[in-house]
């Protein structure tokens, strides 16, 4: 079989299995349900993918059928939903059933993502994070603000009432310091405060790059996660509105109008489809998912690791095989925003 048609192959299972399945898919299920037999199997599978470290693995359907492999070989992660949701998971069938087996393994998970943390707030992509480019602070598909949504959660929540109190107030810490780790990461430009890049270094805190065709840029997807969360607080400082304001600012500056992505049929591409820009004035704004951070102009990078201005100058493989473009801002912009600044000022006075 040619690489074309086993690469061809891949894509069919790929699409044939659910979108992003896992825990999840269960977390909203009545209270009820995590008592009932059916609960008690996907449980059973969870706890058997749950690794040695504490955490579990990436990219695999954790509730479907239970690990049948060598479980010293599973390796946990942060990245892509790992780990969170499992332990929200775990967290509803204790309350439900009382079985200190959900118990112990949340403690040991939660333990794992409290370890991971950084002195400075920050956190890897897996702990521990060895020499690559996993140890940096990572944003990159919402992974530290999915963390830190979470011990959030468990400080807060009533869900996670049966944590242990030291638990609990080692997860208010992490929150408080992600926060302030999340701060020292944005990104100054000729003075004036942006956004923040995917990656993060551990120890001085600038732009990193990752994988070669994710360079040291301002991302136009992750910052989005990073302001919801710093807008999500109660009582912000002075030092959490000035990043508020300073990051939709860029995005406000960093909107492409007049084009839109299209993707075109193309049997004889590798997805079988291409992705390409069409210019069209009626068009909704539109960001990219790398901006160089001198000019502020979008980046398009192959894994030559080589940056280029346009979609078009990429191969097929990575110029279809990822998000190079989206509305992410949306979900922070106009009237969420209008909102939030009328929030911050109401309490500030007073009312």
């Amino acid at each position: 079989m040619s690489p074309r048609s086993l690469f061809a192959v891949a894509l069919l299972l790929f699409a044939a299995a659910p979108a992003d399945a896992g825990p999840k898919d269960f977390l909203k299920k009545p209270a009820a349900w995590f008592a009932t037999e059916e609960a008690a199997r996907i449980g059973a599978n969870v706890l058997s993918f749950q690794a040695e470290s504490g955490g579990w693995p990436k990219n695999v359907d954790t509730t479907a059928a239970p690990h049948r492999g060598d479980r010293a070989e599973l390796r946990g992660t942060y990245d892509n939903r790992a780990t969170t949701d499992e332990l929200r998971l775990l967290a509803k069938l204790y309350n439900a059933t009382h079985d200190d087996r959900y118990r112990d393994a949340f403690d040991r998970g939660l333990d794992y993502v409290l370890e991971g943390q950084y002195d400075n707030g920050g956190w890897p992509q897996f702990h521990p994070p060895g020499d690559g480019y996993h140890r940096y602070i990572t944003f990159n598909d919402d992974a530290m603000v999915r963390l830190m949504q979470f011990v959030r959660e468990v400080a807060e929540s009533k869900t996670y009432r049966f944590v242990d109190e030291a638990r609990r107030q080692a997860a208010r810490d992490a929150f408080d310091r992600g926060v302030e780790c999340i701060l020292k990461c944005q990104i100054l430009v000729d003075g004036t405060l942006t956004a923040w890049c995917a990656q993060h270094d551990k120890v001085d805190f600038r732009p990193r790059p990752a994988r070669t065709f994710e360079l040291a840029t301002l991302s136009g997807m992750e910052s989005v996660g990073i302001t919801q969360l710093l807008m999500s607080l109660e009582d912000p400082s002075p030092e959490v509105v000035r990043a508020v304001d300073a990051a939709v600012a860029w995005m406000e500056s960093a909107q492409l109008t007049g084009i839109r992505e299209e993707k075109v049929k193309d049997p004889a591409a590798g997805w079988g489809f291409n992705k390409v820009i069409v210019k069209d004035p009626a068009a909704p704004p539109l960001w990219a998912r790398f901006y160089d951070i001198e000019t502020n102009r979008p980046v398009f990078v192959d894994r030559d690791g080589v940056p280029k201005p346009n979609l078009a100058d990429i191969g097929d493989e990575r110029r279809n095989g990822y998000a190079w473009y989206g509305d992410w801002p949306q979900k922070v912009l106009g009237e969420k925003y209008r909102a939030w600044k009328q929030r911050v000022a109401a309490d500030a006075a007073g009312e």
